[in-house]
């Protein structure tokens, strides 16, 4: 789990440290012989996670084929998801194949170089341009 959310789960669960694995950002973790890099991009939710493995990055309700997250429920943020997008995703190559956590477009995937050029959420060059999409003035 993610690092930060930890004290939530305990919470909620009753779970203790010892019941937990928690992980950063970049971590990863072996499932079988597959490594699987975890990225942690909040906005959609503060613990939003992406998955890059073997040239594939499973984005979850991060990024969509023609979108991203929604931010406007409780504990989204616009600026947050910006930066999963713009600084934490810009490290995944064009060539890795998308896999959405959802199917809001025809095709399953795409190559995330074709879904950068693409997609609208990727138009806005600055913090306060992407602000001002998702309608605020900035924080």
């Amino acid at each position: 789990m993610q690092g930060d959310e930890a004290w939530g789960v305990k919470r909620v669960t009753g779970c203790s440290d010892s019941d937990l694995v928690v992980h950063a950002s970049g971590d990863a973790v072996l499932v079988g012989n597959v490594s699987i890099t975890l990225i942690h991009t909040p906005g959609h939710t503060p613990g939003s996670q992406c998955f890059f493995v073997d040239g594939r990055l499973v984005s979850g309700d991060t990024l969509f084929l023609d979108g991203c997250g929604r931010t406007d429920l409780p504990g989204g943020d616009p600026a947050a998801l910006y930066e999963s997008l713009t600084q934490k995703l810009a490290a995944i190559p064009d060539d890795a194949v998308l896999y959405p956590g959802h199917l809001y477009s025809p095709e399953p995937s795409a190559a995330l170089g074709d879904v950068r050029e693409q997609n609208y959420v990727f138009r806005p060059r600055t913090r306060d341009q992407w602000l001002a999409m998702f309608g605020h003035d900035g924080f």
